[in-house]
């Protein structure tokens, strides 16, 4: 790009900021209209609550914001990728993508969007694409090149499913061809992808893998979304009401970069929310299997105990490992339990001092206002933002920044 298109594609942040969901919104319909094969692709929940549209804005619009120096997003590039090459995008889906992305601009803009702005963007978006599609061909790699690793789709079987609470059940998955699984970095996620007769679609979905490496099997452990009749949560329902043991799915390789820091010694602290506590359970049980001697410090929040996941399970962790501490939190909290449940919403303030670790490394997994309250929180008493590490559900809609 020359000098005077990068200065072009920066003036449009105003507009993305102002107009970006509309713009994003154009994108898709259009997309869809013309490409409707993409939505086999696609989470089409994520379509319908908008989540989709703010993380195409806040990815566009940090491209723009940083088009002199591109290699400072490579975080987010890493982020997008490892999403990408969990869901098998390829590079010739990018040309679909950029085609629909210029019409839109060109559309929702109308006049605004001169000819050379139109070029600047093409130029812009083929850069990105270029760097996009760079980095996804070296994961695809090692993907291909792990013992046990595979590109694309490969069928797995229900060899259990175990109910852990109330809401949330466990899927034990081995691979049909009875070979060895990659072994992934614990935090990560695999994609799973199934029919929904309801929406005439194969709809691809992310789950965190809540146990330890094997290289044998997967576990990923699964919340009923009571009362979801939208595309938002039909695919964790059909695997609870329809997926039974000995039902054949479809896996792609583990994926993600929100994941323990390998050969720390600092104490590891893990606060999570309801569902959260998926990819740091993966965390803890590998931490534990390595008899690790790190404190570990457990923070977990959830409606009550009926829906309290894993419990029993980390009451045997705790035994094997001198150091972990538990802090509990209910939203409603029983007559008959005792002082070791905390009542209320997760609050870091209520946790002891000395089990909230100066030289730790934080990990937070849960919605978004989950995540922001406790990232401020560890910053106002002095943590360091590098010593802290977030996921959120479904597209990100945060910053660290």
């Amino acid at each position: 790009m020359n000098e005077q298109q990068k200065a072009l594609v920066k003036g449009t942040v105003p507009v993305l900021k102002e107009n970006g969901v509309l713009l994003t919104t154009h994108f898709y319909e259009r997309m869809f209209k013309h490409n409707p094969e993409l939505k086999h692709v696609f989470n089409m929940g994520n379509q319908q609550n908008k989540k989709q549209q703010m993380a195409l804005v806040m990815a566009v619009l940090a491209y723009a914001e940083h088009i002199d120096n591109p290699g400072i997003l490579m975080p987010v590039v890493d982020s997008i990728g490892q999403k990408h090459t969990s869901l098998d995008i390829r590079p010739e889906q990018y040309a679909i993508v950029g085609g629909h992305l210029i019409a839109s601009i060109s559309e929702v803009l109308g006049d605004a969007a001169s000819e050379d702005l139109l070029k600047a963007w093409e130029q812009a978006y083929h850069e990105l694409a270029q760097l996009m599609s760079g980095h996804e061909q070296k994961l695809y790699k090692e993907k291909s090149t792990k013992s046990g690793g595979w590109v694309g789709w490969r069928p797995f079987r229900v060899e259990k499913k175990i109910k852990e609470s109330a809401e949330i059940t466990s899927f034990y998955l081995y691979p049909t061809d009875n070979g060895p699984v990659a072994d992934f970095l614990p935090g990560q996620y695999v994609s799973l992808r199934l029919f929904l007769p309801e929406l005439g679609l194969l709809q691809p979905r992310q789950y965190s893998i809540s146990c330890k490496p094997n290289g044998i099997y997967y576990r990923i452990s699964v919340k009923k979304e009571i009362g979801a009749k939208q595309p938002d949560g039909m695919i964790s329902n059909r695997l609870h009401q329809h997926i039974e043991e000995g039902a054949i799915i479809d896996l792609s390789a583990p994926s993600g970069n929100f994941i323990l820091k390998q050969g720390e010694t600092s104490p590891q602290v893990f606060i999570s929310g309801g569902i959260g506590q998926t990819p740091l359970l993966s965390m803890l049980e590998h931490l534990v299997d390595r008899k690790s001697p790190v404190p570990i410090t457990w923070i977990h929040g959830c409606r009550n105990e009926q829906v309290h996941a894993f419990k029993q399970h980390l009451h045997h962790i705790s035994s094997q490992h001198g150091k972990l501490q538990q802090h509990i939190f209910y939203d409603v909290v029983s007559d008959s339990k005792t002082g070791d449940i905390l009542p209320g919403w997760v609050s870091l303030n209520k946790i002891p001092e000395e089990f909230l670790y100066r030289q730790a490394q934080y990990y937070i997994c849960g919605p978004g206002p989950f995540i922001k309250t406790h990232y401020n929180y560890l910053l106002s008493i002095g943590i360091s933002k590098d010593s802290i590490h977030f996921e959120e559900f479904g597209p990100a809609s945060i910053s660290a920044a």
